[in-house]
């Protein structure tokens, strides 16, 4: 007896969407079916371009929002094709949606995705469930980040003590302590790929540096990586969440060192950046980690890979794949999970990582109808 879930999860990048079945009827969480949809360039242009409005809330995005939930669709269409499924077999589809500003800190708190769940309902026939940030944020919490709970339920093991790392755009964390009485924590940890992504596009004009060797091949600056970690961001308590609208490239223009260097020395000591509030981040907040699960996008980076090994050496340092979930598919599985949980009317944020009140359900639900 099989228990169907979708997730669909866009990141910082805005190059598309990943669509995942999950199926959560045994104890692990086993990933059947994958896919990945690219937005089309209309789509993609108007979505970087909503990244520079001074407020999004106040400008009219019907249009976008509509586009973004058919290229959703889209996605959700095709993976029941790729796996064979009925979609009647589908309990529900988490949809996180594309985020556009993520403000958990402005005088009046909020964090806006778009990518219509009504339309994303209407054209797969699938109940879905949607805007997973808002409840929290309403609790008093960050909105983010939102996948430590389901790191808890997948990867928490009583023999030792693990920190899940996902790099994504921006890097999380989640610490799992060895004893179920420990509490646990996380939060975003600062830029992962999104400041690289940014320098590649603009000086390589690709979309990342793929595998880090651009990055591999350069020296990285010492007065620039300092002059970068004076951020007040790297050393402010959590919980703490950032995002796109932060670390960018205007930011990395603050540092008047960058223009002195070389890009490829910039793009290395971006790498370096990463890794090296990665790593304060698990000295300061989870000092007993034995081990570090990695996933999402960064695990690629075969340079950020190889500092991060050597900047944590008494930590074993792997891949979610080794412990049955690939890399690539985490966050999405995350949010069939959530999906999950919103229907069995259980909390999905953790208080201790988003600084809630209390526990919430998150995520409203959209129903399709009737489904032949």
């Amino acid at each position: 007896m099989t228990d169907l879930y979708i997730g669909l999860m866009s990141g910082t990048s805005m190059d598309g969407i990943d669509a995942a079945l999950v199926d959560f009827s045994s104890l692990h969480t086993d990933v059947i079916a994958t896919h990945s949809e690219p937005y089309p360039g209309t789509v993609h242009r108007q979505l970087v371009a909503a990244l520079d409005l001074p407020d999004p809330r106040t400008a009219n995005l019907a249009g976008l929002d509509k586009a973004v939930g058919e290229s959703f669709a889209r996605a959700t269409n095709r993976l029941l094709g790729i796996a064979g499924i009925d979609r009647a077999e589908v309990q529900a589809i988490g949809s996180h949606g594309q985020t556009i500003r993520h403000e958990p800190n402005a005088a009046q708190p909020y964090s806006l995705q778009i990518g219509n769940p009504e339309i994303i309902a209407a054209s797969t026939g699938i109940n879905v469930v949607a805007d997973f940030r808002s409840a929290d944020i309403r609790a008093g919490g960050q909105g983010a980040p939102l996948v430590p709970a389901f790191h808890k339920a997948r990867f928490a093991d009583a023999s030792e003590n693990r920190v899940i790392l996902n790099i994504g755009g921006i890097a999380n964390i989640t610490v799992l302590p060895a004893d179920p009485a420990i509490a646990v924590t996380g939060f975003d940890t600062g830029p992962g790929n999104t400041l690289m992504d940014a320098w590649a596009q603009r000086h390589l004009d690709a979309a990342m540096d793929t595998g880090g060797l651009w990055a591999a091949g350069g020296t990285y600056d010492a007065q620039l990586l300092e002059e970068l970690l004076q951020d007040a961001y790297f050393s402010s308590a959590p919980p703490k969440s950032t995002g796109r609208e932060y670390f960018n490239l205007d930011w990395l223009s603050r540092c008047t060192t960058a223009d002195d260097l070389a890009a490829q020395d910039v793009q290395a000591t971006l790498c370096r950046l990463t890794t090296r509030t990665i790593i304060e981040a698990i000295e300061k907040h989870a000092p007993g980690t034995q081990r570090l699960l990695v996933c999402g996008g960064g695990i690629h980076n075969s340079c950020l890979m190889q500092q991060l090994r050597a900047g944590l050496p008494g930590t074993r340092v792997e891949s979610t794949a080794q412990h049955g979930l690939d890399p690539d598919w985490v966050e999405a599985a995350a949010f069939a999970w959530l999906a999950k949980q919103q229907l069995a009317d259980r909390p999905g944020n953790l208080p201790e990582v988003t600084g809630a009140a209390r526990p919430v359900i998150l995520g409203t639900l959209f129903k399709a109808g009737d489904r032949e």
